[in-house]
């Protein structure tokens, strides 16, 4: 091929970002292509829409398909240098003097044709070593989406695992306050199972922290390993052809071995969970504040989910003409046809075994302005359920705040204290605290809402 239309090719197949020759290229909404690797790598911790490194303009990070024909350029500019390689004297066969363009999978040499029908190698088997060292190529390429897609899973497991360090303290500190004030109420405080009550709770809570510091070490180490041999894999991956195929069968192996048992065991975050006691009396106290709650005929379909790392929360309507409720679905939005204004008062919700749910009140000027991030809008105080995977997790509202207690089964109550400017929820079949959004400011009048997204 004439040199100059290979140097055009050579500079069109080059990552801007490593100056290398493609590996499983992909191209960006505005034109421009990268390795996926590079991509990944250099991308990994920036926001949803980044910018292209080459044009300066905004895309968006998502699930980018293999340019074929790019990838397909790559190799003819590898095949041309493999031959201009193996072109030079000193790679002749010395024995036939002919090019050695056959690449032994056994011993792992290079031979020319006549040395590989000889009886030495003869029962070996043989690639054209430019089809040899795509196919070694092509299967290091499959090996790293899998190590990439493992050590994913396991950043977002330390960043989870983080997440829930860094918000501990805090969370202890507002659970130990609402016992407190939940005792302060009782007609007769039973001042030794208050005490029991904080005591275990100061343990549990200690004991988890250990935990999560033992289970974050772990998790940093397996994820920097994850990503230093994705990178190792990277580089040998853009080695030239005739490099690549003389990585040894030990080093390689060694490799392979460890993805794939690296694969099988990621490190997975500990989930928190504290004992939630019963508190004697509670229900029955409650009870006297009881009343019944009459849901709006109207309901409007929405989701009930949470945004990354589980930092906001989404509890909504859909926009106008959304086709969500299916046969196999009941996703409804419904409020209390009560409002209330000043008082207390208590109602039951019976969730049975479900989720991806929440309940509580929200202020009169919300359901006017619904369809917004809970973190984003203040008046809705609610206690939500969602299920991620195999596992289920509790949450509150204004502030957002992830529980860390045992699921409620059954029925949950609801206590609104107005003047207080509490909202309480109470697992009814334990008769014990939940939570309680405590210092909320009601204005002017708050309803009863259910939100439900069981699919």
């Amino acid at each position: 091929m004439d040199s100059r239309i290979m140097q055009a090719f050579q500079k069109e197949i080059t990552c801007p970002l490593c100056m290398k020759c493609f590996i499983d290229p992909v191209t960006l909404a505005c034109g421009h292509s990268f390795c996926r690797p590079c991509v990944y790598l250099g991308w990994h911790d920036l926001p949803d829409h980044v910018t292209c490194s080459e044009c300066k303009q905004m895309v968006q990070k998502r699930n980018f398909k293999t340019n074929i024909c790019m990838k397909k350029l790559a190799a003819i500019v590898r095949k041309n240098s493999l031959w201009q390689f193996l072109s030079f004297e000193e790679h002749m066969c010395g024995a036939h003097k002919e090019m050695k363009k056959i690449f032994c999978e056994e011993d792992k040499n290079f031979l020319c044709l006549l040395c590989s029908k000889s009886q030495e190698h003869e029962a070996h088997k043989h690639w054209p070593i430019e089809l040899a060292a795509e196919e070694h190529r092509e299967n290091m390429v499959k090996k790293m989406k899998c190590l990439w897609d493992k050590y994913c899973e396991s950043y977002r497991n330390l960043t989870m695992e983080m997440l829930i360090m860094g918000s501990w303290e805090n969370y202890i500190n507002l659970r130990r306050e609402a016992i407190r004030v939940e005792y302060g109420k009782m007609p007769a405080t039973d001042y030794e199972e208050e005490k029991h009550h904080l005591e275990r709770l100061q343990k549990e809570s200690k004991d988890i922290f250990e935990q999560l510091k033992e289970s974050k070490t772990r998790m940093a180490h397996m994820t920097e390993m994850l990503r230093g041999i994705y990178e190792e894999v990277k580089e040998i991956c853009h080695r030239p052809d005739v490099e690549l195929l003389q990585v040894t069968t030990d080093t390689w192996g060694f490799r392979t071995s460890m993805i794939e048992s690296m694969q099988l065991y990621i490190v997975q975050p500990v989930n928190p969970e504290l004992s939630t006691g019963p508190i004697t009396g509670l229900i029955d106290r409650l009870n006297s504040f009881r009343v019944d709650i009459t849901l709006c005929r109207k309901r409007a379909n929405c989701h009930v989910f949470l945004y990354g790392e589980l930092r906001s929360v989404n509890v909504g309507c859909d926009p106008p003409g959304a086709s969500l409720v299916t046969p196999t679905s009941e996703c409804f939005l419904a409020w209390g046809t009560q409002t209330f204004a000043t008082g207390r008062y208590y109602w039951e919700v019976e969730v049975g075994d479900s989720w991806n749910w929440a309940l509580g009140v929200c202020n009169d000027y919300w359901k006017k302005n619904r369809n917004y991030k809970t973190d984003e809008v203040e008046g809705l105080f609610l206690l939500g359920c969602v299920k991620e995977g195999s596992h289920c997790t509790l949450f509150t509202t204004c502030p957002l705040v992830l529980q860390y207690v045992p699921r409620p089964i059954g029925r949950i109550g609801v206590f609104l204290d107005y003047e207080g400017g509490a909202v309480s929820f109470i697992n009814v079949a334990q008769s014990s605290l939940i939570h309680s959004i405590l210092s909320c400011s009601f204005s002017p009048h708050v309803n009863p809402v259910f939100c439900c997204s069981h699919i």
